[in-house]
């Protein structure tokens, strides 16, 4: 059965863990500089898992439902709901994964445990697609921690914009 849901599991997966740990930290990054409050990037976090789990996963949905393969509907039906439920499981649980450095953590210092338990997650997934593909890891590992990190810094200095101009603390 994984053999024959392969790439719905794989791009589930991917993309789930990949937009999960995006996403999650210039969420956390960007409240955080904006709020300095536990309260909101915890709710931002769990809002997060649920809203956008799902809307990735429609996103999904419709991808797979676009592909087409010599005139017609390249993924059975069966298919494109594997990858859906696939792409939304993976991103809500990877995303409430975040959630538990700010419960352990003093707020900078869960900050810090979110950006490596990011990097941490990108590493893993990319060593794995690297496997899959027979191709060496660097250069995907970069490629996919930089942009991460890209993210962080739009995120916080966006967050600190929008408190100068909002006064949101």
């Amino acid at each position: 059965m994984i053999r024959r849901y392969f790439h719905q599991l794989t791009t589930g997966i991917s993309f789930g863990l990949t937009s999960a740990v995006i996403t999650s930290l210039g969420m956390i990054v960007g409240l955080n500089s904006a709020t300095s409050s536990r309260l909101v990037v915890i709710s931002g976090i769990v809002i997060m898992a649920i809203a956008d789990g799902l809307s990735d996963a429609a996103g999904v949905h419709i991808s797979e439902e676009a592909e087409l393969e010599k005139g017609g509907t390249k993924h059975s039906n069966k298919e494109i709901w594997a990858a859906t439920i696939v792409t939304f499981i993976s991103k809500f649980t990877f995303t409430l994964t975040f959630v538990m450095p700010f419960l352990i953590f003093s707020l900078g210092s869960a900050v810090i445990v979110a950006i490596i338990w990011g990097m941490v997650l990108l590493t893993f997934l990319n060593l794995s697609i690297a496997k899959i593909k027979k191709e060496n890891p660097v250069k995907l590992i970069i490629e996919h921690v930089l942009l991460a990190l890209f993210v962080v810094a739009i995120s916080h200095s966006v967050g600190h914009l929008m408190y100068r101009w909002i006064g949101l603390k």
